[in-house]
Order: C-alpha cells, then sequence, then structure tokens
C-alpha cells in the first residue's frame, strides 16, 4: 500500500481501494479526502473523526506535516 504521509497516525493513501481496504481491516467503511503537498490523498474512515478519534481541526500531533482538507467520499458523509 502507497501512502503519502500519515495524519494522527493514520495513513494517508495514494488511491481510494487502498483507503477503504484499511477502513474494513479497521472495522469502517468509506473513506475521505486529505490534501498533503497540493497532491489528494484518501483515508480510510468516512469522515476524519471516525478514522482518528479527533476533530479534523484539532492540535492533533502529526506524525509528518501535512495541509488537511476533507470533502465526502463514497461510501460516508466527509466534513
Amino acid at each position: 500500500m502507497a501512502t503519502l504521509t500519515t495524519i494522527a497516525g493514520v495513513p494517508l493513501f495514494t488511491t481510494i481501494q487502498e483507503a477503504l481496504d484499511w477502513a474494513a481491516a479497521n472495522g469502517l467503511s468509506g473513506y475521505h479526502i486529505h490534501n498533503h503537498l497540493g497532491q489528494q490523498g484518501y483515508m480510510g474512515g468516512a469522515n476524519h473523526l471516525e478514522a482518528t478519534g479527533m476533530p479534523i481541526n484539532s492540535n492533533a500531533p502529526k506524525t509528518n506535516q501535512s495541509t488537511s482538507s476533507s470533502s465526502s467520499g463514497s461510501g460516508g458523509g466527509g466534513y
């Protein structure tokens, strides 16, 4: 699985299918979108709170610097 970065410990994938596979393996469904260094990436879980347990605008620790924005993805409403 190719990742762009991790946000709050959750991988940001280069493909929707990777995000969906990660979500399924972690008891979640759907995906949502973030942008990292100008590239769109996909995170498993219908929204950021579901995926990380943290709201998108929190000062959550990040393992890599990331510019994040979200929108809805298939299988679940995003932010």
